[in-house]
């Protein structure tokens, strides 16, 4: 029996029928990345029951030099959790663990597996009037190992911070399939490195997150959700300026998008409704909330907010969502901007992000001068102006064919964007990760003494280079894989 037959008897007698597949049909779904812009082969794809299974096949591949690519919603927007095209390693589906551990009602804690879906945590405790602070487009099939591996952000950073501020404990099996346990919430601990801040962020080239404690807040007694017409971005920083110095903490989101993004969703969501009768160049969208002790007080200070706004001319025209339903539509033409896109065609779509009292300004920069360097391009900017982070989305000419601009002339774009980003001392990756598709730009653009940093550690806990290879980490040039 050869040492691939060897391998693949030893994970299905570990795992069992429901465990491990080698089916190509059931794998199949789980090449391809959701923008469609990768698509590897697999040996097999396991699904574990838990956290002693992974660190049991962790150390079974181990033992067989297989490669894991670790794989939660397969929902990411950098190609990280799928497998190169050689077909040596596995796909690891944590989508079976998906059961809730702990639950402290009263210390607004909740310890849960990696694969629970974000939709799922969010209902799970509601029902004991709490809530997770972090929400995306996402979230029906997003799950929490993901949203870990990748420090997901969403729409609520501007208050709540990204997925590392809602980690309070993280359980990991490493690549030797010991367990890291540090699930057990701490206020203070000093006792050296911060591991489970280590390994946000990773994705999944350090460790493989099976479990994780987070924190809750009080449910939400009121929103209030706002609807601005601007004529320029310039305008929406003023805007959201004011909007903190009016609303302070109740202030939770403030998105923008231009002209361009609002009609793509008009146009491709039949349930979409514009929300001012006339068009703008720019649009925001601002959510204010309140839990039981500040509901009372929510729609006089929205409604303080709104004509403040009016009196210092930082709005053309703006609403208020007269109630959930229409709060809802709001929010969603806002989230239903990526698919909108998509059916488009082709773009390069850029995650990145500056100092926030830059945005505005780098946006206003940054669309003209691609625009004039790639004639034919629309560019688009769109998302968290108050985190300092936009979606920055090339969209390709008409008659442009898909698959070959991106391998061409989308590149050559990518990397323009990134130096007009680097430029003004941003990020090329603000919340979705480095995965395969930013891999090289990070290594073109970052700091020589991050990337030393990044690959000694990924040395020390991943020798022989199994835990999700070639994602994130830069090779040296020339050096050959782990």
């Amino acid at each position: 029996m050869s040492t691939k037959d060897t391998f693949l008897s030893g994970a299905a007698q570990l795992l069992g029928e429901r465990g491990f597949t080698t089916d190509a049909d059931m794998i199949s779904p789980w090449l391809t990345d959701w923008r469609g812009r990768f698509t590897g082969r697999a040996l097999g794809m396991a699904s574990p029951a838990d956290t002693q299974q992974v660190a049991a096949l962790v150390r079974l591949c181990g033992d067989h030099g297989v490669p894991i690519v670790p794989q939660g919603g397969n929902s990411g927007m950098s190609g990280g959790a799928t497998p190169d095209k050689t077909g040596d390693a596995i796909v690891l589906s944590l989508r079976r663990m998906d059961k809730v551990r702990r639950f402290d009602v009263d210390a607004r804690q909740i310890t849960c597996d990696a694969g629970m879906i974000l939709q799922t945590l969010h209902e799970a405790v509601e029902g004991e009037n709490l809530r997770f602070p972090l929400t995306l487009g996402g979230k029906g099939s997003a799950t929490i190992g993901g949203l870990i591996s990748t420090n997901a952000g969403g729409t609520q950073v501007l208050r709540h911070g990204s997925m590392r501020s809602q980690v309070l404990g993280i359980e990991a099996v490493m690549a030797d399939g010991t367990v890291f346990d540090s699930l057990r919430p701490l206020k203070k601990d000093n006792r050296g490195f911060d591991l489970k801040q280590l390994l946000i962020g990773s994705e999944g080239t350090l460790g493989i997150v099976t479990a994780a404690t987070l924190r809750l807040l009080p449910a939400l007694a009121d929103r209030a959700v706002l609807w601005a017409g601007l004529a320029d971005i310039r305008d929406a920083r003023k805007l959201l300026l004011h909007a903190e110095r009016v609303a302070g903490d109740a202030l939770e989101g403030f998105e923008v998008m231009p002209r361009h993004s609002l009609d793509a969703v008009l146009t491709h969501s039949a349930n979409a409704r514009a929300p001012l009768q006339d068009a703008h160049p720019w649009n925001a969208l601002i959510e204010l909330t309140a839990d039981a002790s500040g509901a009372d007080a929510l729609p006089a200070l929205a409604q303080q907010l709104l004509e403040s706004a009016f009196e210092q001319d930082l709005v053309a025209d703006a609403t208020i969502a007269r109630n959930e339903a229409q709060a809802e539509a709001f929010w969603m033409l806002r989230d239903e901007i990526a698919p909108a896109e998509r059916a488009l065609g082709p773009a390069m779509q850029h995650d990145i992000s500056v100092p926030v009292a830059d945005m505005a300004d780098f946006v206003a920069d940054a669309v003209p001068k691609v625009e004039s360097a790639f004639p034919g391009h629309t560019a688009v900017a769109f998302g968290h102006l108050g985190d300092g982070n936009v979606h920055f989305h090339v969209l390709a000419p008409q008659d442009a064919t898909p698959g070959e601009w991106e391998e061409s002339e989308g590149k050559t774009i990518s990397a323009f964007v990134h130096d007009q980003v680097t430029a003004w001392k941003g990020s090329i990756s603000a919340e979705h990760g480095i995965g395969q598709l930013k891999r090289d730009e990070l290594a073109r653009l970052a700091d020589p003494a991050q990337l030393a940093i990044m690959r000694q550690v990924k040395q020390a806990l991943d020798p022989r280079g199994l835990l999700n290879p070639g994602k994130l980490v830069p090779l040296e040039t020339g050096a050959e894989p782990l």
